[in-house]
């Protein structure tokens, strides 16, 4: 069996910069950023490759809007390693399946609300994606934001109870732009939830998060789904 096409091009190892810090939250140890007395707080939920991965400039762009920003360390500091060939990706997964990952984001999100927050907003990566559609199915968040997500169903845009907002990629078979399509629709039809669908041209799975940054268009497409990430989140959780 193939491995998901997240896993075909794992990133530089770019890890998150910037004025935060490492702290325990609901078990798991999280990269806190941005206004650290907030009462609203956003959660990241990374994908495969976890915390270290992403190219998401935290000091400079997500600080800007006055939240929290929690970046869990999903999988116990086992991260999936391309290289690995003794460990494929399939075989990686019965370890740190989304199942688990809900679970661990749960507890994370209780733990935020002890903390004081009023509004927790979700984000999810590729595998996170699929984690923060399970948050946006309970009501235990006030948005979520999914980019080229893994492992979504159509069952699960049905359950979605929170605004959620899609962000794809036209070049992508975890979520091609046929499956978004059918999101869309689903979507539409449920008046009660605000949604967005998007699908970035020209882009590939993980194009968010996995990119060359010497290449001004890539980070240009990158930049502006974290823009509509932003403004999402501005608009709903406060």
């Amino acid at each position: 069996m193939s491995g998901p096409q997240c896993c075909e091009n794992p990133p530089t190892l770019n890890p998150a910069s910037g004025q935060g810090h490492v702290e325990e939250l609901g078990g798991l140890k999280s990269y806190v950023s941005g206004s650290s007395d907030s009462n609203l707080a956003i959660v990241l939920v990374s994908d495969v490759f976890g915390y270290e991965a992403p190219n998401l400039s935290l000091p400079t762009r997500l600080l800007l809007l006055g939240f929290m920003w929690l970046f869990p360390i999903f999988f116990k500091g086992d991260p999936f390693v391309r290289e690995n060939a003794e460990r494929p990706i399939m075989e990686w997964l019965k370890d740190h399946g989304t199942d688990k990952g809900y679970e661990d984001a749960k507890r994370i999100v209780e733990a935020v609300k002890g903390k004081g927050a009023s509004a927790i907003g979700a984000a999810g990566f590729c595998w996170g994606a699929k984690v923060v559609v399970e948050l946006a199915k309970t009501g235990a968040i006030k948005a979520s934001v999914l980019l080229h997500p893994s492992f979504v169903s159509v069952d699960d845009i049905k359950g979605v109870k929170a605004p959620i907002a899609i962000l794809g990629a036209e070049i992508d078979r975890m979520s091609p732009p046929e499956l978004l399509k059918q999101f869309e629709e689903i979507l539409a039809a449920k008046s009660e939830v605000d949604a967005q669908v998007k699908i970035f041209p020209k882009v590939s799975h993980g194009w968010t998060v996995r990119y060359d940054v010497a290449d001004q268009e890539a980070v240009k497409c990158a930049e502006e789904a974290h823009s509509d990430m932003l403004e999402w989140f501005a608009k709903f959780v406060k």
